[in-house]
């Protein structure tokens, strides 16, 4: 990249700056709970999109993964505007001849609602590889439990509150920290 600094007599001095390139050990990779009660399904989709991809970052860049995983949950509450509801349709082909078969949005939210959700986000992300890789970190679940507790509370809470409601560190960061001054 070439930028302008200003010389004397008005002049200005051509200088080679050099382009800030992400790397994959810079990524900083966090986890983010989603609930999809009441939501319409587009702009549910572009929210988790938006944070798979990486966008919100200002580091993002467009041929890497350095989005975050994204967890969305209660599914089968989701929304559709319009006459949607009804009219929408879903189809999957086996790939044997007269294999097409077409699922309407209702019969779908009943049976199978993550897929919904799954197949609104897979239309808005990049078809190649790196849109595989992205779709590995988006799970999605019809109810509001999912496995993935620990990894989303991995990064919180240095403290905790007991009974009185005064906070206090937990044994492994006092350790820690112990440690440290010694």
């Amino acid at each position: 990249m070439i930028s302008l600094e200003p010389a004397s007599g008005g002049l200005y001095r051509v200088m080679n700056t050099k382009t800030y390139s992400l790397s994959s050990k810079d990524v900083e990779v966090r986890w983010h709970v989603i609930d999809a009660t009441d939501k319409p399904v587009g702009r549910l989709a572009t929210e988790v999109v938006h944070l798979l991809r990486g966008k919100y970052r200002p580091t993002y860049t467009p041929h890497m993964d350095n989005g975050d995983f994204v967890v969305v949950v209660n599914a089968s509450k989701v929304r559709v505007t319009g006459s949607k509801a009804q009219q929408k349709i879903y189809y999957r082909h086996s790939g044997y001849p007269g294999g097409l078969t077409e699922t309407p949005f209702d019969r779908m939210l009943e049976k199978h609602p993550e897929r919904i959700i799954q197949a609104a986000v897979k239309g808005m992300i990049p078809h190649n590889r790196l849109g595989r890789k992205i779709l590995r970190h988006f799970k999605v679940y019809a109810g509001p439990d999912h496995p993935h507790e620990a990894q989303v509370n991995a990064g919180k809470g240095e403290a905790t509150a007991d009974e009185s409601g005064t906070e206090k560190a937990q044994p492994e960061a006092e350790a820690v920290k112990a440690e440290a001054s010694a």
